[in-house]
């Protein structure tokens, strides 16, 4: 009896160790999501209706799969997303794949040239409208198709550095040179005061020139995809009336070309996320550049990325053999309420006359905001995940975040390379450090900004105890 369990326990372990190591394996995909013409564009306080489909807008999808552990990260070329679009998707993800809806990141670009799928109430979760089922369903598709993709790949990190096309928005002026809020208050900073004026004293914050690289490719052989995050908010100057995926979309079919990836079957995807950029664009205040004509500047701040990122990939090193992790919770936070003396404030603004249509007044737009924040439930379950890639972590917030939150972010993670990525999974206005919300400026205003001042805090601390749990075991 005794030399048969031991026949048997040397065959089990002859068998275990003869079993092969688990093969990472990656897909990618991408999934038309452009709107019918004539639904509203975002981005501006009066809407336009879409004439034009200069580029078409994309849901742009990545598996990966590590033998135990599926993720999908998924780049939306919207402006933002109600939180029932990553809610329907990712149920309809789990359900169709199998891949956890928690393991799961869906983001936005921020794009102020595509309709809205942000939804109309400020609930959570939201009830859908057509157009937001509609992005929810194709996200499912882009994600389904990228499964069915799945090959045995190599994953590697890298940076590139790009300070020449981010500048802080909000800036310190002289004494008297900001005008007063919608309110009628005053703010120590202001957001976008005129390029090249004397009045400009100093940038309120900094930027992040840095580029995070999360590249795919087969075995030693052709690529599959590049995720990649930068915090520029977003460049513009389209024509009137034009759906477009700003620079966003044009850089990820210049990296395709670069890397010969749309000549091969099944082609690579580029990705393109928004870092964390709620207080950075891309006008230099101190020397402005000349006019330029429509999709220009876009167009080059565009091709220079990604030149910069495909000269950073010669030098990525790839590992066949990393594990995945993820977390997804949901933090209940306070949202802002509006005094006594705003509402009555609000009232009489809104008692007065309307204006003529086609022109818009601030101070009614708020006025009618402050109303609509006092009727907010007590607390707003906001969504923070964090995905663990090999080394790699990645976090994300449903907001406009300022650069400083992500520098602290990538700075402090217990799991390194990090970076995080904006517009995740919902929207919930700005995102300022206590600090910026005490100078004010357009970031800050009630309506602009929903949630409470120590919410960045609470947010990042989160964050980062999420990321301490998905550490590899080696490095705790």
């Amino acid at each position: 009896m005794r030399t048969f369990l031991s026949v048997l326990l040397l065959v089990t372990a002859a068998c275990a160790a003869a079993a092969p190591a688990p093969v990472f394996r990656a897909g990618a995909a991408t999934s038309n999501i452009t709107p019918p013409l004539g639904r509203p564009i975002i981005g501006g306080f009066l809407p336009i209706p879409a004439a034009n489909v200069h580029d078409e807008l994309h849901a742009r999808c990545l598996v990966l799969d590590d033998g135990q552990t599926k993720l999908a990260l998924v780049v939306l070329e919207l402006l933002g997303i109600g939180d029932s679009v990553s809610i329907e998707a990712r149920k309809l993800i789990e359900k169709e794949t199998g891949i956890p809806a928690s393991n799961v990141l869906i983001s936005a670009i921020h794009t102020h040239s595509a309709p809205s799928a942000l939804g109309t109430e400020f609930k959570s979760p939201q009830k859908a409208d057509d157009y937001q089922r509609f992005v929810a369903r194709r996200i499912a598709d882009g994600v389904k198709c990228a499964a069915n993709r799945l090959r045995p790949a190599e994953v590697g990190f890298a940076t590139a550095q790009a300070p020449e096309h981010v500048f802080n928005r909000r800036w310190f002026l002289k004494s008297g040179a900001i005008p007063n809020n919608p309110f009628g208050g005053s703010d120590q900073v202001r957001m976008n005061p005129p390029a090249g004026s004397p009045d400009l004293l100093k940038p309120a914050g900094p930027t992040d020139p840095t580029v995070s690289i999360l590249a795919v490719r087969e075995p030693g052989g052709r690529p599959i995809a590049v995720y990649s995050a930068y915090s520029l908010h977003y460049v513009g100057g389209v024509a009137r009336g034009d759906i477009s995926a700003d620079y966003y979309g044009m850089y990820c079919s210049r990296l395709e070309r670069l890397m010969h990836g749309n000549e091969q079957d099944p082609p690579m995807v580029a990705m393109m996320a928004n870092g964390t950029s709620a207080d950075i664009n891309n006008i230099n205040f101190v020397h402005p550049r000349p006019p330029k004509k429509s999709y220009e500047q876009m167009r080059f701040v565009a091709d220079d990325l990604a030149g910069k990122v495909h000269a950073a990939l010669a030098h990525i090193e790839y590992r066949g053999r990393v594990t995945l992790a993820a977390r997804y919770r949901e933090l209940k936070i306070s949202p802002r309420r509006p005094t006594d003396e705003q509402m009555a404030w609000a009232r009489q603004t809104l008692a007065k006359p309307a204006p003529a249509p086609g022109k818009a007044d601030l101070s009614r737009i708020y006025a009618q905001r402050t109303v609509e924040i006092a009727g907010y439930p007590a607390a707003i379950p906001v969504a923070l995940q964090v995905l663990r890639i090999g080394g790699v972590c990645i976090g994300s917030m449903p907001n406009e975040v300022f650069c400083e939150i992500g520098l602290e972010f990538r700075k402090r993670s217990p799991v390194q390379p990090a970076f995080l990525v904006e517009l995740a999974h919902g929207y919930f206005g700005y995102l300022p450090t206590p600090k910026q919300h005490e100078l004010g400026g357009y970031e800050t205003w009630l309506g602009t900004n929903h949630l409470e001042p120590q919410a960045s805090e609470k947010m990042l601390g989160a964050l980062l105890k999420m990321a301490a749990e998905v550490r590899p075991a080696t490095a705790k």
